[in-house]
């Protein structure tokens, strides 16, 4: 078995930069994951993963081995794991995947289909918490417009403990999806502020895409105006709006629901 224990070792200088450039991740196809159930739920999600390392102080051999399977397994000292970890609480093993492809075209729905859609989100824990909640409820798919934020970034692949992994997941221009929304003959339904109804009152028993927007612009007007129907959650309280991850919980589940669950 391969050993490294120097950060000098230009292997681990690649890693880093994985750790920390999108456009590394972008140019190589690949991004680091940390922490067995991570590593687990990623392999079962069809990723590749081409190398463990395994911080041998903190994560046992055989725990590393069980997850290696076909990848290249290499052991590291402590310096170099805590130079890779994005998280102080990773146990000691990480692993370099390859990322998957996310057109639209590579999605494939079920007859019934329940889609999030998200335009632009930039918070990386936003986008974990709407990720874990698409996995809470099985959706079909999660589609980001207008993507402003890598997804294979270690802020999000921590925030979404995993749920990366576990969703389909889809990005296009608004225009896209849209076109591609009409294509599949699914219902979209935009929560907004404007000319909107009540969430409750429709129906999303058949296709149906839930779409949110971010908190401090709301969706754009291309949305409103290509919607099956705007909808709004009712608020009683002082403020209009409420965390975008929350508000996408109460309408998937809502519909899920209406579904039976």
């Amino acid at each position: 078995m391969k050993q490294i224990t120097s950060i000098q070792n230009p292997f681990i200088k690649t890693l880093v930069l994985l750790q920390e450039k999108a456009k590394n991740r972008k140019q190589s196809g690949s991004f680091l994951i940390e922490g067995q159930r991570e590593i687990s739920l990623a392999q079962k999600g069809g990723y590749e993963v081409e190398t463990i390392l395994f911080a041998p102080e903190i994560c046992s051999e055989s725990a590393a081995r069980k997850l290696s399977k076909s990848a290249e397994l290499i052991e590291i000292n402590t310096a170099i794991f805590q130079k890779l970890a994005y998280r102080d609480t990773t146990e000691g093993i990480l692993a370099v995947a390859k990322t998957k492809s996310m057109h639209l075209s590579d999605l494939k729905l079920s007859e019934n289909p329940l889609i999030l859609i998200a335009e632009a989100p930039e918070k990386p824990g936003n986008i974990g918490a709407l990720l874990r909640t698409a996995d809470a409820a099985n959706l079909d798919a999660v589609i980001v417009a207008n993507p402003k934020s890598d997804l294979y970034s270690p802020n999000i692949v921590r925030s979404s403990v995993g749920c990366l992994f576990t969703n389909q997941i889809a990005t296009g221009t608004t225009a896209e999806i849209i076109a591609f929304l009409k294509e599949k003959k699914i219902n979209f339904y935009c929560a907004t502020l404007q000319n909107s109804t009540a969430y409750h009152t429709q129906d999303y028993t058949t296709p149906t895409a839930l779409i949110v927007g971010t908190e401090a612009t709301g969706l754009t007007q291309e949305w409103r105006d290509a919607a099956t129907q705007n909808i709004i959650i009712p608020m009683q309280g002082e403020i209009d709006s409420m965390n975008v991850s929350v508000a996408a919980a109460i309408l998937i589940f809502e519909a899920k629901r209406q579904r039976g669950f």
